[in-house]
């Protein structure tokens, strides 16, 4: 990993916290890249986006902070549980897809995709959206991809795009069906789990926390969890 190739941004603004500049480190189209590759990456405050994995190299600043829970330990609390029970008897479930036809993907997802675009980004850079923006997500030759689909009465109300390692579920961007009364976003990372375990996966990781971040403050709720700060893995309870 000490040979890992890597180019930097240009500095600018933030898209979590507006009075900040944000750059980031990522790697180069030509260097080679796999799973287990990936994994050690991962352990390092690292992401994916397409092809190219990337980390917050913004200086004087450390609150990008990726998370990780040990599927194992987790303890859900009294109203993750009191959701995932109101889900199950709403008819609703999950189920596991992959990703071998990603044109039959795009059009299977693209609608629900843009309705939540439209919904939670309109007039941000995500917006207005395309397909090809959307199948970016899961371009990536070199990993495998899955995604957790959520359904209601037979409907496809949610999708999660996950990337997965020899020992971990890492979750890249969840899309649903906005406004309704259940929480898909919560229930994504409650099937992740659950999936994990049956998989004796050992950690799912929820991407980055940013704690002055509103949008962010859902992932604190999983506990214990342990985050990426100053080059270490520190644990909260």
């Amino acid at each position: 990993m000490s040979g890992l190739k890597l180019g930097v941004s240009q500095q600018q603004q933030c898209n979590y916290l507006p009075d900040r500049q944000e750059r980031l480190l990522f790697t180069l189209p030509d260097e080679p890249l796999s799973a287990e590759f990936y994994q050690q990456l991962l352990t390092l405050n690292f992401r994916r986006s397409g092809e190219q994995i990337y980390t917050t190299y913004c200086e004087g600043c450390q609150q990008c902070q990726s998370v990780r829970l040990k599927a194992t330990e987790v303890q859900l609390s009294s109203s993750q549980r009191r959701l995932w029970s109101k889900a199950k008897r709403s008819q609703w479930r999950y189920q596991w897809a992959q990703t071998e036809d990603k044109n039959n993907c795009t059009e299977k997802y693209y609608a629900l995709y843009q309705s939540y675009i439209d919904s939670k980004h309109a007039g941000s850079s995500m917006s207005p959206t395309s397909p090809e923006q959307m199948s970016y997500l899961w371009q990536a030759n070199w990993l495998k991809i899955q995604f957790l689909e959520q359904y209601l009465d037979d409907q496809l109300v949610a999708v999660t795009v996950v990337d997965c390692t020899p020992d971990a579920f890492s979750a890249v961007y969840t899309f649903y069906q906005t406004g309704h009364a259940l929480a898909f976003g919560t229930l994504a990372i409650l099937a992740l789990i659950e999936q994990a375990k049956a998989e004796t996966i050992q950690f799912v990781y929820l991407g980055y926390y940013i704690q002055h971040c509103q949008k962010m403050n859902y992932k604190a709720k999983f506990l214990p969890q342990q985050r990426f700060i100053a080059g270490e893995w520190l644990s909260f309870c």
